[in-house]
């Protein structure tokens, strides 16, 4: 594309996907990750990545984006807010990640991001892509700060300065030059409170979580039962955690989204512990039905509680 094109087809991306209900949209060069190559690499050799054998696999994929699209010359970056208005369970024990209140977002934008590359695609001709939502090896932080929509933080999440860190990333891989956006400096400073705060001491270094012992790995991906030496070190998560965001200071920018699919089911706001301790599939399925609860599974859940005593 002309400049004048890219400039053109850059706004109209940008544009569309805040209609389409995004927040924060940046583009980066699509090129190779030649420095994030050797940290990921030390970081699976000493085994944070945990039971999670997938992610050894695909690693040329994870450093280069133009493996995944031919001919790939940018990724484009999303936001979407998830941020509630209120926290769920307040007054009760058990709790769940704020991410997993409403319905999955890896299908909700997924099908946001396949409309928006067909818009696309009828406005500028001929366009080849893919659209990612944390479903393929590749590596969403990195590419949002080269975005320019936030930095990787101590806890290795994104954060922004307007916005904290309650919110979902998406990508999209185009082989057509847009105009990029710059790279955003880090802004944690000497904050360490993220690090202090995890109760399972799985942020080592910053910008490093050592999965193995992320209470989000533990109570989801973690087939197995959970080791007791993890037992009465975190607070009564039974899916997921949110306190390395709890209390990061950026956090207090944080408002509630407006988007209409990560509200909570109508029955999730009255699970009390009794109602999670108790259980059946049926109201299991009934609540999370559309929900990335459902990645655990109740029995999962049952685990979980059964552990936390």
């Amino acid at each position: 594309m002309k400049f004048t094109e890219k400039i053109k087809a850059s706004q109209f991306l940008k544009a569309h996907a805040r209609e389409m209900g995004f927040q924060d949209i940046g583009i980066a060069r699509a090129e190779e990750l030649s420095q994030e190559a050797p940290r990921l690499e030390k970081w699976l050799k000493e085994g944070m990545h945990g039971k999670m054998l997938w992610m050894e696999n695909h690693f040329d994929l994870r450093i280069d984006v133009r493996k995944l699209v031919e001919g790939a010359k940018s990724v484009v970056v999303f936001t979407s807010n998830y941020f509630p208005e209120e926290e769920l369970n307040k007054e009760g024990k058990y709790k769940i990640a704020r991410y997993a209140y409403g319905k999955d977002y890896h299908k909700v934008l997924k099908k946001r991001l396949k409309k928006l590359f067909a818009t696309f695609r009828e406005q500028f001709g001929e366009v080849n892509g893919r659209a990612f939502v944390d479903s393929a090896p590749v590596m969403e932080r990195v590419w949002a700060q080269k975005a320019g929509v936030g930095w990787v933080g101590k806890n290795s999440l994104l954060l922004s300065k307007q916005k904290g860190s309650y919110f979902f990333l998406a990508v999209m891989v185009l082989d057509v030059e847009l105009e990029y956006d710059s790279p955003l400096s880090d802004h944690c400073g000497t904050c360490t409170a993220c690090m202090d705060a995890c109760p399972t001491e799985a942020i080592p270094l910053a910008g490093v979580v050592d999965g193995s012992k992320c209470i989000s790995y533990l109570t989801i991906e973690l087939k197995e039962n959970i080791a007791e030496e993890f037992n009465g070190k975190w607070k009564n998560w039974i899916f997921g955690c949110d306190i390395c965001q709890e209390v990061c200071p950026w956090n207090r920018f944080s408002k509630p989204h407006s988007e209409p699919a990560f509200k909570p089911n109508d029955l999730l706001p009255s699970l009390k512990d009794k109602d999670w301790e108790d259980i059946t599939d049926d109201i299991f399925d009934e609540v999370f039905a559309g929900s990335a609860v459902k990645r655990a599974g109740v029995q999962k859940i049952r685990e979980t509680i059964r552990f936390l005593g």
